[in-house]
């Protein structure tokens, strides 16, 4: 289990606490809105409020005793950045900062976060790839040119085994699972049987499985 700290309790900020706090990590969610501190106070193994933009508060909080802090601030630019470059003056290494735009994103790298992300962005392209495909249902981006992809077994592997299908040889994507109603099956093997209604998990390049998955 590990100690993080989520500074900025908005949509994003509190998403990513409870996430953290779903995986069995202790969080420590930080805000200036008593509101929000308040509706995440049971959920959360600490709330504060608290001006992140003021060091000695930032200290006072053991900014530095955590393993990882993500700076969730969303519409104040100047606070986000502010508070990425006080974590960075701190000696923190493992700064995780949100981002609005690429510019934005190329300053926050600059004054110190290790971990640029782009929640608008990234959700923009996980819809559109929802909703111009049938079949895939779900996705996590490893990289520009490779995720993990949830989506319905095609009709083409109906009744057919893994080993039969051979997609590492074909396609060079490793199926991580297959989802049979309420069961799942981790790694499975060269004998697994896709039946109709399958889910499959695949990692893989992103052409390869959209060729895959049609």
């Amino acid at each position: 289990m590990g100690t993080y700290a989520v500074i900025g309790l908005g949509r994003f900020g509190a998403s990513v606490a409870r996430t953290l706090t779903a995986l069995g990590h202790e969080v420590l969610g930080v805000d200036t809105s008593p509101k929000k501190v308040q509706a995440l106070a049971e959920m959360l193994a600490h709330v504060v409020i608290a001006d992140a933009e003021d060091e000695e508060t930032l200290r006072s909080l053991g900014m530095g005793n955590f393993d990882g802090v993500v700076v969730a601030i969303g519409q104040d630019l100047e606070a986000n950045i502010l508070v990425t470059v006080m974590l960075s003056e701190m000696g923190i290494k493992n700064i995780t900062a949100k981002a609005q735009t690429e510019l934005h994103g190329q300053v926050l790298e600059k004054v110190g976060a290790s971990k640029i992300v782009y929640p608008e962005e990234d959700m923009g392209v996980k819809v559109a790839k929802s909703i111009s495909s049938e079949t895939i249902l779900d996705f996590i981006e490893l990289s520009p040119s490779h995720s993990i992809v949830e989506f319905i077994a095609p009709k083409k592997f109906v009744g057919k085994t893994l080993g039969s299908l051979n997609l590492r040889a074909k396609y060079g994507i490793s199926v991580l699972a297959i989802k049979k109603g309420g069961r799942i099956i981790v790694a499975p093997g060269a004998d697994g049987l896709v039946t109709a209604g399958d889910l499959l998990v695949v990692v893989g390049e992103n052409d390869a499985v959209n060729r895959c998955s049609d």
